[in-house]
């Protein structure tokens, strides 16, 4: 399940929960059954009277719906969390409100029922299995203790509880396979579709171009060279405006803003760079296509006269300075590749920079 839908789920079984916990406390102060614990515990039951302990039960079981709702609505938590720490509450506040009130009697069967419905929707089959077992087997203790009753209540309500855990559990499993397939056939279609676009362009251009290439390797034995130079700089173009494009294609499966080359190929930027570059295989690899891109866009977009990359390694963290004296970010740009691979070693990236006044990018990434 996707996050949105995650959240968009526990925020309505948040909703429901609120709504249950009103209509219980509005219904336990309305109903006169005596508590199955008063034989043991001085409880005070009746028409419009509720017990300081059952009515803090229910107060606490108020607080605790309220809070969730609220924490997922404004989204302070991330609702896996929420799913995972609320599970087994609402068990327990059943099996409390139960011992409180008229045991298999009272409103308590429907926070089991609540749990268990929310489990098979939120997990598939095995976590409602595990939460209609709990429910079922603290719900055979309420008989137990309790003298009162019919084989309805002895027998009916527990077997309804565990069909309804496994059909609900069952629904839900099937609910998260076809999503499953469903992101798999996504991917599937859209390699496909990445395939099937770099297969009938960029690889046929390259094809043309290497026949070309085999051309002029055989024309060079039999003629000088500075006559292929025409047919040279041709090519050259035709490799860049592909380069162009493929730049501007992945950008595209990026979901980011497609934007024109730069205007600086007349500009010659002076490079310098100080290294000192040590860690793992893949972090090393991963800082070298960093500053690689680094010295794309500077070529590409700064139109700088000087721009200088440092390096620095220690036992904790790499430290990178892509700077330079072009014209700068515009608002709210980010370089996209670098940006995504800061973010995948768990690194940060500091963009300071002003209009005309050059940029300097910061990236600090900790070490593997």
């Amino acid at each position: 399940m996707t996050p949105t839908g995650m959240q968009q789920m526990e925020q309505n079984i948040a909703r429901c929960r609120l709504v249950l916990s009103v209509a219980a406390l509005v219904a336990m102060y309305v109903d006169p059954a005596e508590p199955l614990l008063s034989r043991w515990i001085p409880l005070v039951s009746g028409p419009f009277v509720m017990d300081f302990r059952l009515l803090t039960v229910m107060v606490l079981h108020l607080t605790y719906s309220g809070s969730v709702y609220f924490l997922l609505w404004r989204e302070w938590v991330p609702a896996q969390r929420v799913a995972a720490q609320t599970i087994w509450i609402d068990v327990l506040f059943g099996a409390a409100i139960g011992m409180l009130t008229e045991g298999v009697t009272s409103p308590a069967f429907p926070f089991f029922a609540f749990a268990v419905v929310a489990a098979g929707l939120r997990a598939g089959l095995r976590q409602a299995i595990g939460v209609t077992a709990a429910s079922v087997g603290l719900y055979e203790c309420l008989i137990v203790i309790s003298t009162r009753g019919s084989a309805e209540l002895y027998i009916m309500r527990p077997v309804y509880l565990a069909i309804t855990g496994y059909l609900v559990g069952y629904l839900g499993q099937q609910h998260l396979d076809l999503q499953d397939e469903m992101r798999h056939i996504e991917v599937a279609e859209q390699r496909h579709r990445i395939a099937r676009d770099l297969h009938d362009n960029f690889s046929q251009v390259l094809a043309g171009v290497d026949l070309r290439l085999e051309s002029w390797r055989r024309q060079l034995r039999a003629r000088p060279g500075a006559e292929m130079l025409s047919e040279l700089a041709e090519l050259q173009g035709s490799v860049k405006r592909q380069s162009e494009d493929l730049r501007s294609y992945t950008r595209s499966l990026a979901g980011l803003e497609i934007r024109a080359a730069g205007e600086d190929a007349g500009t010659v930027t002076r490079l310098r760079v100080s290294a000192e570059l040590s860690g793992s295989v893949d972090l090393v690899d991963h800082i070298l296509q960093i500053v690689r891109e680094g010295i794309s866009n500077v070529r590409r977009h700064a139109r700088a006269s000087a721009a200088r990359i440092e390096i620095r390694t220690d036992q904790s963290q790499v430290r990178v300075s892509i700077e330079d004296d072009g014209v700068g970010f515009q608002v709210d740009t980010t370089p996209w590749s670098i940006a995504s691979r800061v973010k995948e070693l768990g690194g940060r990236l500091q963009i300071v920079a002003e209009k005309g006044r050059g940029a300097q990018l910061l990236i600090t990434v900790p070490q593997a």
